[in-house]
């Protein structure tokens, strides 16, 4: 027990502080006793029984799970076009610059440093189409098809999932030769007519996925 006008600490049975020498009521004896005293009154022998017990909110925030947002929609996939073309260009550019660089060192007529500029000049117009492909992006989400496009002025076209009617997977022979196709849609959205994802690898694939998600909407 404690002493109220000193705080020194006493045994239960002092009548009187061993501090300061104050007397100790019972009335003060049962406000100055500890906490634990009085939670080992609940059984005999001083044991608390555990169902009397709860975890503190506080210790259960280390075990709760973070959850994802009602809003956020789940991305099925997020495409480009395919590379296919841009990765030849780059080949072939390379193929004659060597070429351009190795016929202009064997004459006299121009120095050798204006054909490695011509061969570098080349390799731009593969660059162009890649930075163009890359700036082409088709996303499936939960309930809808997005193509953005464009860099300065970015434009995004959206299209639901329950208003498409039919999709279509088309190849050439080309396209079938590299692995890759365009992927038709015909929707009944406001602005209405077909969209097509232009050069896409393993279109059939993506497509599947696509009329997955409708039959999902549909039930």
């Amino acid at each position: 027990m404690f002493c109220e006008a000193c705080g020194a600490d006493n045994k239960e049975t002092a009548a009187f502080c061993r501090k300061c020498g104050a007397a100790i009521s019972e009335e003060k004896t049962r406000i100055g006793r500890r906490p634990a005293d009085r939670f080992s009154m609940l059984e005999p022998g001083g044991s608390t029984p555990a169902s009397t017990f709860r975890p503190h909110a506080d210790e259960r925030l280390g075990s709760t799970e973070p959850t994802r947002h009602e809003d956020e929609e789940k991305e099925i996939f997020s495409i480009s076009p395919t590379l296919m073309f841009v990765k030849i260009g780059y080949l072939g550019a390379a193929v004659l610059a060597v070429v351009l660089v190795a016929v202009v060192a064997g004459s006299t007529a121009l120095p050798p440093w204006i054909a490695v500029v011509i061969g570098l000049l080349m390799l731009l117009v593969p660059a162009f189409y890649h930075v163009k492909q890359r700036l082409v992006r088709y996303r499936l989400t939960e309930s809808q098809l997005e193509v953005d496009e464009g860099l300065i002025s970015r434009t995004t076209r959206s299209v639901p999932i329950r208003r498409i009617q039919d999709v279509t997977v088309s190849a050439s022979i080309t396209q079938r030769l590299l692995g890759f196709g365009d992927m038709m849609i015909d929707n009944a959205s406001d602005e209405g007519g077909k969209l097509v994802l232009r050069n896409i690898n393993s279109p059939k694939r993506y497509a599947d996925e696509l009329l997955k998600q409708m039959r999902r909407l549909e039930r």
